[in-house]
């Protein structure tokens, strides 16, 4: 009774408290929606009742029994179906396999049949009222209720009254118990009756309770017999009877069976086909049982869905990947994170989440763990990191359980951060190392590059060259071997030059013009261009190497620093294996992960804070040391202070101190940290080298370098040298330059030349380090770059050390300074003009520098630029007005020039013999008689120059000055003995007029030029001063032959002489004038002479008294040829007689030496000599007749006597 009593009270009691929560969820049911969305299925999805029409025509139609709902996971499917039960009004099952994942499953094994059968039954009876089912086999516990009471009242009154009836045996055998049978005997009568109604009831009971047994085994000792297909059956099958006997005893006629789609097995399906048959088919159930399948549209191959149920309703998804984005925006605005989350990182995390209850879930919690970590009120945790958590937390939830012991996929990608760390700087120093040994390989290669070029241009001149030349030269000075040609120092002048002179194996030399050698070799581009190209080409290949040095030197520390997302990701290659446990799930984990979502600092999120002096990292830094282990210089500390406050004084002067967030706190408040900062520097002062790696660290992530470096001058005197000479010496230089106060930094380069020495030949490496260098800071140092192409990136740099000349006089600079400072475009006018384009510049600066040190401009510009030989007058004119400059360079620089200076105006006296030795003056009589008239006159200079083939061109196209004043002029030509004959003929030819007198300091060959050109006055005492020299005197009288024939007396010159003079080239008049002054009785004995005369005498017909019978023999016979002898016969035959007539003709040639007494008959031409011959013969008896043939030959017949 007491328990009764207690029942009833706690059954008022939770009504009670259950009305009570409906009012307070009632008054807070606005903030409640707010903050937390249950994850039920609503019955509010479909609004437009769509769904319900559908299901609601199935369950109507007499022909569907099996209906199903397709849809992918989460489309609503549960929802729908709430939202149809709820205008329901017919009773209906609902079966939901949603939660039956038995853990065997989690490890890869497929849950059997049997259990997703035996699960359907469980929920298929066990959900009906118990009283319903009286004679089912599967039993439930019942709760007694209040006739419990009763019942077993009725139970031990029935008893006590089968004790008494028992009891009373003998009496009911024997028939006195019912004795009398009226109501005075009723108490045994009734209790008799009471115990049988008893009795039969119970075995009623027992009776009925018997259908519900059954036999599956039975034991004996060990032995325990079973039905073989106890295990192997179907469950359903096993137990239809308890179907039929279920759906007989209730009033269900739709089953909803939910989620059977996810164990991938259609066998069930068809199990429950013929169930949903064979209870349609039982007499017993009167009604139309239909089967509503929730599940999956792939969960039949092509068309068997179709035939195995009878109406299929699709279900368009709420939510997908596409619009998934709306449903997290939904939740972040329901809880006013809209300004916390970001939208970019909704948008791209949305893409994973297509289940509406996982996002809402996922909100939720976030609600739960906002409210838990920021307690204080400040919103300082990262709202998009937290959401990160709790999406992982909730797509992998097992993963997230084991993160918290340190396990799981997430924690091991964790733990290997240390690991990608060291393989990082591992992959970085050998990138250093190759890009090292590239340097040295680039360095190398360039020379080879080179040499290459030259023997391109090397073959192509030697292919020019003729056969025989053994070597060339510039000059005729210096020989080069061809074999020695390409590793000559002239090989560039030699290329460029346009003339090249030949020296043969037979020693012989000559020159030979190569004009366009270079454009032959390539028309677009000379040999200089090509050569700058490849030097250009090395310089931007070594620059660029540095600068890839240089990052990743700067990146070895800063992976110390790095976030988890970024080493992951610059170790892509090596990952892949981290993500495999995350399985078909892995994109979301990758994506959260790679982009830093996910990463070391989950546990901020994940635990709640407590509040402590130091955190694990400041432990783990002050264990390590204790351990006398130094850690890494970029190991993260939390509490500087307070760990600073945990070390000892002499960690300070030992290599513990050497941490970046250590020396920044030390650096920071050194008024408190004094001491601790002092011992910090004097441990870096004492060995650098083993502080390197810090230095490189706190370069890259310290926040006062400044403050360091300065502490580090103050405190190390030698500080300067140390750096300069140590491997990292550029980082270390450069970080000087750029962080130390401008008066220290003067100061340390005012007291350290070598500083400044060093970042002129280091400058492009520094700014590799330092590309926002200004060049405020360059102005305090004195230096002077080689290159400025090495630092073209860094125009601002460029601009200031143009400004200030802190720059090497070379060709590249220069080229490079007026084409890309200055921005002038005509590069070929600094090759071929140099000094002259930057004249025209007007650029101050750039003047300055080149008049700062002209010398060196001279020697390494100048006369380096092959092409450089067209520089104005000014130009050449302000060159040699140097006066410091060396008198060789200054001859080289004008041979090149193709100007020429118009006069000697303005040209110091001792370079004035230069200008003419080199042909650098304009060649007129005025310039030459202005130099002899000079202090600095040099004959030799100005013969030389007479003597060039230009300069004689160009200066005779004027007349030689007539006048007194070039009297010196016109002697210093006559008596020009050093000349070339060519050039002294060519001179003496223009002199306006003849010499009275001979020179006698002449060579013959300059004298036989003087007579031929007739610039000698003739006379005898002229003409006797050429006596050793008889070829001479006969050019001499040559000459001036009339006159000498008008006074011929006055020479007195013998026949030997006028001999030779008829061996002249005169005109035959004069000649016989000469032939008139020789005795003609000498003929007769001097044959050649008679040979010489004759063809004269013949040829102007003229008469000479002086020749006797025996000259005119002798002028016939040795003249010739017979035409000749015959006219001079025909013109003397009268001095001579018969006998020496016919002496003569023996001696002439046949025919006519036939002409004499005999039987012949000689023929002769017929011509008019010697029809004269024949007539005088025939007149003198000599010869018969003549006659001519008139009928063959039209020759003349010579008749003879015959004796």
């Amino acid at each position: 009774m007491k328990k009764t009593l207690i029942y009833l009270t706690r059954g008022i009691a939770n009504v009670l408290n259950s009305a009570l929560s409906w009012l307070e969820d009632k008054d807070s049911s606005a903030d409640t929606n707010a903050k937390f969305l249950d994850l039920a299925p609503t019955d509010k999805a479909d609004k437009a009742g769509v769904y319900c029409e559908a299901i609601l025509f199935a369950t109507n139609n007499t022909k569907v029994s099996n209906i199903a709902l397709t849809g992918p996971y989460g489309s609503g499917k549960s929802s729908i179906i709430q939202s149809f039960l709820k205008n329901y009004r017919r009773p209906a099952l609902h079966i939901s396999l949603a939660a039956f994942v038995p853990e065997a499953n989690s490890d890869g094994e497929k849950v059997s049949r049997q259990e997703i059968e035996r699960s359907i039954l469980q929920q298929m009876l066990y959900g009906a009222d118990a009283n319903k089912l009286p004679l089912s086999r599967f039993k439930r516990i019942q709760s007694p209720g209040v006739l419990s009471i009763l019942k077993s009242l009725y139970i031990t009154l029935g008893i006590l009254a089968l004790w008494y009836v028992f009891s009373q045996r003998k009496d009911i055998v024997n028939g006195t118990f019912f004795i009398p049978f009226a109501f005075s005997n009723g108490f045994k009568l009734g209790i008799g009756a009471f115990a049988v109604i008893f009795l039969w009831i119970a075995l009623h009971h027992f009776y009925v309770a018997s259908f519900g047994l059954s036999l599956k085994s039975v034991s004996l000792k060990d032995v325990e017999i079973r039905p073989a297909h106890d295990d192997q059956t179907s469950i359903l099958n096993r137990h239809l009877d308890e179907i039929l006997y279920f759906f007989q005893s209730t009033d269900y006629d739709l089953v909803i069976i939910e989620d059977l789609d996810r164990f991938n097995d259609s066998e069930i399906f068809v199990t429950l086909r013929e169930i949903n048959s064979l209870v349609n088919a039982n007499a017993g159930v009167k009604r139309t049982i239909r089967f509503l399948y929730a599940l999956r549209d792939d969960m039949f191959i092509n068309t068997d869905r179709t035939k195995f149920f009878e109406f299929i309703i699709p279900v368009i998804p709420i939510i997908n990947t596409s619009n998934s984005i709306d449903m997290v925006l939904a939740q972040g605005r329901r809880l006013a994170l809209d300004e916390r989350l970001d939208r970019q990182f909704l948008r791209e995390v949305s893409r994973y989440l297509n289940d509406l209850r996982l996002i809402q879930n996922i909100f939720n919690e976030y609600a739960i763990y906002v409210a838990n970590l920021e307690t204080d009120g400040e919103n300082l945790l990262d709202a998009n990191k937290l959401l990160a958590i709790l999406i992982y937390k909730n797509v992998y939830p097992r993963d997230f359980e084991k993160l918290h012991r340190g396990s799981g996929n997430l924690a091991q990608i964790l733990n290997r951060q240390h690991e990608l760390i060291r393989q990082g700087e591992a992959r970085y120093r050998n990138e250093i190392e190759e890009l090292e040994k590239s340097l040295e390989v680039g360095e190398r290669q360039t020379p080879s590059d080179l040499r290459e070029l030259r023997q391109i241009y090397a073959m192509a001149l030697i292919e020019k060259l003729p056969a025989g030349v053994t070597n060339v030269g510039r000059d005729r000075q210096t020989w080069i071997s061809l074999s020695q040609i390409v590793n000559h120092d002239a090989f560039e002048e030699l290329i460029v030059g346009p003339r090249i002179f030949l020296h043969h194996a037979n020693g012989n030399s000559n020159w030979i013009d190569f004009p366009n050698l270079q454009a032959e070799v390539n028309s677009q581009k000379s040999y200089r261009q090509r050569k700058e190209e490849i030097e250009n080409k090395e310089v931007d290949s070594r620059n660029k190497v540095l600068r890839r040095i240089n990052d990743l030197k700067l990146k070895i520390p800063a992976l110390r620093m790095i976030k988890l997302n970024e080493l992951l990701r610059l170790n892509a290659d090596h990952i892949e294996e981290l993500f495999k446990g995350f399985e078909e799930n892995g994109e979301l984990a990758r994506f959260l992960i790679l982009e830093g979502h996910l990463d070391d600092t989950y546990y901020q999120y994940t635990s709640l804070f407590h509040s402590g002096r130091l955190s694990p990292n400041d432990n783990r830094f002050l264990i390590q040391i204790r351990a006398f282990l130094t850690p890494e210089p970029n190991f993260p500390l939390d509490n500087p202070k307070e760990v600073i406050a945990a070390m000892r004084d002499e960690d300070f002067r030992q290599s513990y101190v050497l941490n970046v967030r250590l020396v920044d706190t030390l650096l920071n408040d050194q008024s408190l940290n004094s001491v601790q900062a002092q011992k910090l520097f004097e441990f870096l002062s004492s060995d650098l080298a083993s502080c390197e790696e810090f230095f490189i660290a706190y370069y890259t992530s310290g926040l006062d370098v400044s403050a360091l470096l300065l502490g580090l001058t103050n405190a190390w005197k030698n500080l300067v040298p140390t750096v300069v000479a140590s491997p990292n010496n550029i980082s270390h230089v450069a970080q000087l330059i750029a962080k130390l106060p401008l008066n220290s930094l003067k100061t340390l380069a005012g007291d350290f030349k070598e500083l400044s020495e060093f970042v002129g030949a280091n400058l492009p490496e520094i700014l590799v380090h330092l590309p926002e260098l200004t060049p405020e800071r360059l102005g305090c140092l004195d230096f002077e770059i080689r290159n400025l192409a090495e630092i073209k990136d860094h125009s601002e740099i460029v601009r200031f050390i143009f400004n200030e000349g802190r720059y090497g006089l070379t060709i590249t600079n220069l080229e490079y300074i007026y084409q890309q400072v200055l921005g002038w475009s005509d590069l070929n006018s600094m090759r071929v003009r140099n000094f002259t384009t930057i004249r025209s510049t007007n650029n101050i600066a750039l003047i300055k520098r080149v008049e700062q040190n002209f010398d060196i401009y001279l020697h390494d510009i100048l006369l380096k630029l092959q092409e450089n030989s067209e520089e104005d007058i000014p130009a050449i004119l302000a060159i040699l007005s140097q006066d410091s400059l060396d008198q060789d360079a200054l001859r080289k620089f004008l041979e090149m020039q193709t100007t020429q200076l118009p006069t000697l105006e303005g040209v110091p006296e001792k370079l004035q013999a230069t200008l003419f030795q080199v042909n650098a003056i304009e060649a007129t009589w005025t310039n030459c008689l202005a130099f002899m008239e000079a202090a600095g006159f040099k004959p030799d200079s100005l013969i030389d120059f007479l003597d060039l083939d230009v300069v004689r061109t160009a200066i005779l196209q004027h007349p030689i000055p007539s006048d007194p004043d070039s009297l010196k002029l016109r002697q210093f030509l006559l008596n020009a003995d050093s000349l070339s004959d060519a050039a002294y003929k060519a001179y003496i030819h223009a002199l306006p007029n003849p010499f009275e007198t001979l020179p006698q300091a002449i060579e013959p060959a300059k004298r036989r030029i003087l007579i031929s050109e007739g610039k000698i006055t003739f006379t005898k005492e002229n003409l006797d001063a050429l006596d050793d020299s008889e070829d001479l005197q006969v050019i001499f009288v040559t000459n001036n032959i009339n006159t000498y024939l008008n006074d011929h007396n006055s020479f007195a010159l013998d026949d030997n002489f006028h001999e030779k003079l008829l061996r002249s080239e005169f005109e035959n008049s004069t000649k016989l004038r000469i032939i008139e002054l020789m005795d003609l009785e000498e003929l007769a004995s001097l044959p050649e002479r008679s040979a010489l005369i004759g063809p004269i005498i013949s040829s102007t017909n003229g008469n000479l008294s002086k020749i006797g019978g025996g000259s005119a023999q002798s002028l016939i016979i040795n003249s010739h040829p017979i035409a000749t002898q015959i006219s001079l016969f025909n013109k003397y035959n009268a001095l001579m007689s018969d006998e020496e007539v016919r002496y003569v003709l023996a001696s002439l040639p046949r025919p006519f030496s036939e002409i004499k007494t005999g039987y012949a008959t000689p023929r002769l031409k017929n011509n008019s000599e010697n029809r004269d011959l024949v007539k005088w013969l025939a007149s003198r008896h000599i010869i018969s007749s003549w006659g001519e043939d008139r009928f063959f030959t039209d020759d003349i017949k010579v008749n003879l006597y015959r004796r």
